[in-house]
């Protein structure tokens, strides 16, 4: 028997679903927008390249362009998100990649199969106490020597919206204190 799905699981699904289009249009210019993402990535693109390349996968690909823009750094790269309005919109809007559904917290991917994997801002949705395990899913995951580019936000308090984009929302996030946390 499966275990229910944690409400901040459905919550963040809903939300995203939700605001998908209006988070598309704030987003469709990252990274362009942003100099130091840019330098990040073409980075870990480098790096994954150097071991050998391989399979990567974006975590919380959302609207596709994080993941459109490694495939550009020579990445074999897909996503997976939380939202299938996500997937849909990524999908259309990039349709020579693959996005799937899915969730950080049951990857269904196999052991050790994959070259890198990117979580760019979105681990941010994950309750605190559940990150050991989400990590634990990544290393799973990733193949001995595989690359993990985790972008997060630094804060100590949790963050919680009723309202983005003009829609109805339960969204909660929380960013990983300065000083560190056993959870972060």
């Amino acid at each position: 028997m499966t275990a229910p799905e944690p409400a901040f699981i459905r919550d963040t699904r809903a939300g995203y679903d939700a605001i998908a289009a209006d988070y598309a249009e704030l987003s469709k210019s990252h990274p362009e927008a942003d100099p130091l993402g840019r330098a990040i990535l073409g980075t870990f693109a480098e790096y994954v390249q150097a071991d050998g390349a391989g399979p990567v996968v974006e975590i919380g690909s959302g609207p596709g362009q994080m993941t459109a823009h490694l495939r550009t750094l020579g990445l074999d790269i897909s996503g997976i998100d939380l939202s299938p309005v996500m997937v849909a919109m990524a999908s259309r809007t990039y349709p020579e990649l693959r996005f799937e559904e899915g969730s950080m917290t049951d990857l269904d991917l196999p052991d050790g199969t994959l070259a890198g994997l990117v979580a760019w801002y979105s681990i941010i949705h994950i309750v605190p106490e559940r990150l050991p395990h989400v990590f634990a899913q990544f290393h799973r995951v990733l193949a001995p020597g595989g690359r993990l580019l985790l972008a997060f936000q630094v804060g100590d308090e949790p963050r919680h919206y009723d309202e983005a984009f003009g829609h109805r929302v339960c969204l909660d996030s929380a960013g990983c204190p300065p000083t560190g946390s056993p959870n972060c």
